[in-house]
Order: structure tokens, then C-alpha cells, then sequence
């Protein structure tokens, strides 16, 4: 269960938002505005603040995000915006955000993401080396390892390992990566994903008897030791 804060000033969305969290079992706090939001993010603590980019009342998200940051309060927050362009995604996250949705969304995504940067608040401090059954990604050094044998990397395809990695045993969608590894520089219908995942997938998972990278259908990729071979879509090692 989550306690969440949701500063969102459209009664529509929020109400939309709060419905489908409270029916999941998580415990919603609406605010519909920017000084009522920030006086219970600060009060109070939850494990998660949706934040809406713009606000009424001269009180918009970067303002509340930036003096949250600046107070020492580090709640994970996920910003919702209707303002699509690189700059503003950019301002958003430099600004104190974990991470930034655009509007119009998919209510899965929006949950999935939650969970990530619930999970990752919760897990303390990053780690520098990151292990799942015999692949082991060494961030510092750069390089990776599969049952004691070097796997060599592009930069691109060790960004894309590594956030699978970090997000083992959960989905990761397609709109995800775009926006971890590629910071949204093509565009959502484009194969680029794919093409990486299959080199990726050719080099880790290649010449073992297990395969890591799973193709979850209709919704994105997985990497785990422990997905059963009915879970795989047909076909998936490219």
C-alpha cells in the first residue's frame, strides 16, 4: 500500500487518478492546488508525489519541486505535464523530478512507473555493481560479465542492460526506455528499441542455456532468471 500525494489542480484527472489508486488498495491525498500541496508534502510524508507541471495561484510544479529539494525532502516525485517538449522534460528532472509523464497517458504506465521510483527509494543507496543469476554489470568499471566470460558493450547497449537490470522482475515498456536510455530523442513508434534489445539480447543471452531478456507481449521487455518458459512470447530470441 502507498500513502500518495496527488498536487493535480484538473478535478477530472485527479479524481481519475485517485479512483484508480484507492481500487488498487493505495491511499490517494488530493490537492488541488500548488501552496495547499506543498504545506502537506512538507507535513506529512508519503511514499510518492504526483505532481501536475502547471499550477494555478503563481505556484507551479518546478517551484514546489525546487523548494521541497531545497528543504531536504527527498519524497520520490513522478511530474505530470501537458508541455511535451525536450526543454520542458529537461527542466522538470533538473529541477528535483525522478521522473516526468506527458499527458495524455496510459493509467499501466503511469503505475509502473510509480513502483520504480517507489522501489528504487527504497532500496537505499545505488549499488555499484549490479548481479542477477550469472550476469553481473560492474557501473563504475563499465563492464559486464556472464558466467566469468567478458561481454563487450556499446555505450548505448550498456545504458539499455543497465536499466533493465535495475528494474529486474518488473516491465519495462517501450515509452520507458525512451525515456531512461534515449532521453526522447526518437520517436515512440520508431524500431530502434527493438533493434538494440536484439543485439542485446544476442550478446547476453547468446551461447546460454538460460535466456535473461524476456519479450513480455503487447507490453515491453523483462529481464529475470525466474520467468518460466509459458510466460515468453514465441519467437523472442532474436
Amino acid at each position: 500500500m502507498w500513502r500518495c500525494l496527488i498536487i493535480e489542480d484538473d478535478p477530472v484527472n485527479a479524481r481519475y487518478l485517485a479512483e484508480g489508486l484507492r481500487e488498487l488498495g493505495h491511499v490517494p491525498v488530493v490537492c488541488e492546488n500548488g501552496p495547499e500541496g506543498l504545506t502537506r508534502a512538507l507535513e506529512d510524508n508519503y511514499d510518492i508525489l504526483i505532481l501536475d507541471r502547471l499550477l494555478p495561484n503563481d505556484v507551479d510544479g518546478l517551484s514546489i519541486l525546487k523548494t521541497l529539494r531545497g528543504l531536504g525532502k527527498m519524497t520520490p516525485v513522478l511530474v505530470l505535464s501537458a508541455l511535451t517538449g525536450l526543454d520542458e522534460r529537461v527542466r522538470g528532472l533538473k529541477a528535483g523530478g525522478d521522473d516526468y509523464l506527458t499527458k495524455p497517458f496510459a493509467f499501466p504506465e503511469l503505475l509502473a512507473r510509480m513502483e520504480a521510483l517507489i522501489r528504487r527509494s527504497a532500496s537505499g543507496p545505488d549499488v555499484n555493481i549490479l548481479q542477477v543469476a550469472d550476469l553481473r554489470v560492474d557501473l563504475v568499471a563499465r563492464k559486464v560479465e556472464r558466467g566469468g566470460r567478458h561481454i563487450p558493450l556499446q555505450p548505448r547497449e550498456f545504458q539499455l542492460l543497465a536499466y533493465l537490470m535495475k528494474n529486474t522482475d518488473q516491465i519495462v515498456t517501450r515509452t520507458m526506455m525512451l525515456a531512461a536510455v534515449w532521453n526522447y530523442h526518437f520517436d515512440p513508434q520508431t524500431n530502434v528499441i527493438d533493434v538494440q534489445i536484439s543485439r542485446l539480447r544476442q550478446k547476453v543471452d547468446g551461447g546460454f542455456t538460460r535466456s535473461l531478456i524476456h519479450t513480455i507481449r503487447g507490453s515491453g521487455y523483462m529481464l529475470s532468471e525466474r520467468l518460466n518458459a509459458q510466460e515468453r512470447t514465441d519467437g523472442e530470441r532474436v
